[in-house]
C-alpha cells in the first residue's frame, strides 16, 4: 500500500476552519513534515473563487493557493516527495497548450516528481462566475482536455480541432521528463472510472466504501481490457477523509464537529450524491489505531493500491502535523507488515 497525504492548497474555510494556512511557510512546513514521516507524495486541490456555502459561514475569504504555482516552490524545498494534484480542474483551464506547458516545465524542475490528477470540480457555481454563461459539459471538456494534453505530450507538431480546444502545428518542447506524466482522473461516478481505464494510471475516488469500490476496481480491470490496456496496473487511489481517536466514539464526535465534515455535506449535491445514505465515518477512516488498520485491510482486499491524499481533521496546523505524525508512526507500519 502506497500512503500519501492531503495538502491543504486550496482548503481553508472548506475542509479547514478560516484562516488555517494564511502563509506560503505554513504549506511548506507540512509539505516537508510529510516527507520527513515518509509520506509517498502530497496532494493539494485546485480552487479559483469562493464557494456560496463557505461565504455564508465565514465573513473573510479564504486563501487558496494555485497548486501548480506552489509545487514549483516545494519542487525546490523537498528532495523524495511526490507532487500530486488532487485534483486540477480541467475544464476551468481553457488553454490547454498553456496547462500542458505549465506540466512539463514543473516536471522537470521537479525532476520527474509530478503527479497530474484531473477532475471536473465539485461546483458547478466556480465555472459560473469564471466564465459567465458556461453552458458546456465539464465531463466533455475534461475528456478532451485529456486527450488533448496526451497529444501534446507525444506529438513533434501537434493540431487539435475539437469541440472546446483548438490548436495548430505547436511544437511544445520539452515533452516531460516522465513518460508518460502519471495522470490520475478524479470522480466517484461511472463516467470517472471508465476515464481512469482508457487514458490514466490511477483513480482518485473519494469518500467511497470498500464493497463500491470493489465494483468500480472491476469496471475498471474490464474497461481497460476493452481498449488494450492492462487494468491490473492502474493505481487504485482513494481520497479519504481520516481522525485517528483513543476511543471510536471519540474519534466520531471530534470529526463530526469538524470543518471537514461540514465540507462532506457540501458534496453530497456533487462530488458523493452517489454515497446517500452512506455514513461519512464509515466511508472514511475515522477511529482508532486498530480500526483504521482493518479498515485499511480491507480496502487493499477490494483492490485499494493507494490511499491517496488523505486528508486529516484538524482544526490547526499543529493538530494536522500530529494525525499525520499518529498515521505514519502508528498504522503505516503495522497495515504494511500484512
Amino acid at each position: 500500500m502506497i500512503y500519501s497525504a492531503g495538502l491543504p492548497t486550496c482548503m481553508e474555510g472548506m475542509m479547514y476552519p478560516l484562516p488555517f494556512v494564511p502563509t506560503p511557510d505554513h504549506v511548506v512546513e507540512l509539505a516537508k513534515h510529510a516527507e520527513a514521516l515518509g509520506f509517498h507524495s502530497v496532494w493539494g486541490n485546485d480552487h479559483m473563487t469562493t464557494q456560496k456555502y463557505v461565504r455564508q459561514e465565514f465573513d473573510q475569504p479564504p486563501n487558496y493557493w494555485e497548486p501548480l504555482i506552489t509545487y514549483a516552490y516545494l519542487a525546490a524545498e523537498t528532495t523524495t516527495l511526490k507532487l500530486g494534484t488532487g485534483i486540477l480542474v480541467l475544464p476551468m483551464r481553457r488553454d490547454i497548450v498553456v496547462v500542458a506547458k505549465q506540466i512539463a516545465t514543473l516536471d522537470h524542475f521537479s525532476k520527474g516528481r509530478f503527479m497530474l490528477g484531473v477532475g471536473v470540480g465539485a461546483y458547478r457555481e466556480e465555472f459560473e462566475a469564471l466564465q459567465p454563461g458556461w453552458d458546456a459539459r465539464r465531463g466533455d471538456v475534461l475528456e478532451e482536455a485529456i486527450q488533448a494534453l496526451q497529444l501534446l505530450f507525444a506529438e513533434k507538431n501537434a493540431s487539435w480541432n475539437g469541440q472546446n480546444f483548438h490548436f495548430e502545428d505547436v511544437q511544445m518542447f520539452p515533452k516531460p521528463l516522465q513518460q508518460p506524466v502519471p495522470l490520475y482522473v478524479g470522480g466517484n461516478n461511472p463516467n470517472a472510472a471508465r476515464r481512469a481505464a482508457m487514458y490514466g494510471e490511477g483513480w482518485l475516488p473519494a469518500g467511497m466504501p470498500a464493497a463500491q469500490l470493489r465494483q468500480r476496481v472491476d469496471d475498471i480491470k474490464r474497461i481497460a481490457a476493452e481498449h488494450g490496456r492492462d487494468g491490473s496496473k492502474i493505481d487504485i487511489a482513494p481520497q479519504l477523509i481520516t481522525y485517528i481517536g483513543k476511543t471510536h466514539d471519540a474519534a466520531v464526535e471530534r470529526f463530526r464537529r469538524s470543518q471537514i465534515y461540514q465540507h462532506l455535506v457540501s458534496l453530497r449535491a456533487s462530488t458523493l450524491k452517489d454515497q446517500a445514505g452512506v455514513a461519512f465515518e464509515e466511508a472514511n477512516l475515522i477511529g482508532t489505531v486498530d480500526e483504521l488498520v482493518e479498515k485499511i485491510r480491507r480496502l487493499g482486499e477490494a483492490g485499494v493500491t493507494h490511499l491517496c491524499g488523505t486528508y486529516f481533521t484538524a482544526d490547526t496546523v499543529d493538530e494536522l502535523k500530529e494525525q499525520m505524525a499518529i498515521f505514519a508512526e502508528d498504522i503505516m507500519p503495522r497495515v504494511n507488515r500484512h
